[in-house]
């Protein structure tokens, strides 16, 4: 594991494989990038030829922690293309599934220099499912600042993997004003409520009009509450020139890997499953490279 400072935060990289066409993966939730089946996938990617950055985003695995910023994607989105750039990396394909289909895409829309294509699968979307993400995400970090104070929220269980993997969080968490902390807070909470003319959280449909580069959006199965069957298609809708497909698995993917990680299995265990496909339409769409 290595470590670039980006925006004066510590980030926590790797790069798997030697090959010339570069992919920058980024799994979702706060999981980082040795959660289950993030490296494989990007193992078996690097065994198609290619080379792939794994890291933890701002507020994940051995990362820093960040509290500013319009929204905790926008910030997450900032860094990956200060990373690529520090690492001589882009552009790159920026793939990514759950929150990290939300990062890739911001990611293009805010630094082009940075992407030579997209590519996203379970795409965070709907009424049911951005709610969800607010609360998630953002409610119980706000309560126990509310409540108790900065060094309650440094205590709370989906911040310990942060503190653990990176003793100096401790430090960053104590050393924020509460007030401050909470204000930063609802703002990240509202950019997940549904707006007019957002179809992904935080990011302007008029932007996504804009892409121009090469896009590849993965059908959401019916039956995934969070991630809408709806939104992959308008998502694909948006993009000029996307390709909309099936991806490798049927259409309870999603709520049999809530199952299967309710029983302490990974969410993204079968994301290597991707890889034939993604290798195939970077392939075919960025010939040249």
């Amino acid at each position: 594991m290595a470590i670039a400072t980006i925006d004066g935060l510590e980030i926590a990289y790797e790069v798997i494989g030697d090959g010339r066409r570069v992919w920058a993966l980024t799994p979702g939730g706060r999981f980082s990038k040795d959660y289950g089946g993030v490296r494989a996938t990007a193992e078996a990617l690097a065994a198609q030829g290619q080379r792939v950055i794994i890291w933890d985003r701002p507020n994940c695995g051995a990362s820093s922690v960040c509290f500013t910023g319009e929204s905790e994607s926008a910030v997450q989105a900032d860094v990956l293309a200060g990373l690529l750039r520090e690492l001589d990396l882009g552009p790159a394909v920026i793939a990514g599934g759950s929150g990290g289909a939300r990062v890739s895409l911001l990611t293009a829309v805010r630094h082009p220099d940075v992407a030579s294509a997209l590519a996203v699968w379970w795409i965070s979307g709907g009424v049911f499912g951005n709610i969800g993400l607010a609360v998630t995400y953002c409610g119980p970090s706000i309560k126990a600042a509310w409540t108790d104070g900065m060094e309650a929220v440094a205590n709370l269980p989906e911040w310990n993997e942060v503190v653990t993997r990176n003793p100096s969080n401790r430090d960053r968490f104590l050393r924020l004003d509460p007030h401050e902390f909470i204000s930063t807070l609802e703002r990240w909470m509202s950019a997940y409520c549904p707006q007019a003319g957002q179809l992904v959280a935080g990011t302007d449909d008029a932007a996504v009009r804009g892409l121009s580069i090469p896009a590849l959006v993965l059908r959401s199965g019916a039956s995934d509450p969070h991630h809408t069957r709806a939104t992959s298609e308008t998502l694909a809708g948006l993009i000029p020139g996307a390709d909309l497909v099936e991806p490798p698995w049927g259409d309870r993917e999603w709520v049999e890997r809530m199952d299967a990680a309710a029983k302490g299995e990974a969410l993204f265990d079968r994301w290597p499953l991707l890889v034939p496909q993604l290798v195939e339409w970077s392939a075919a769409r960025l010939p040249g490279e």
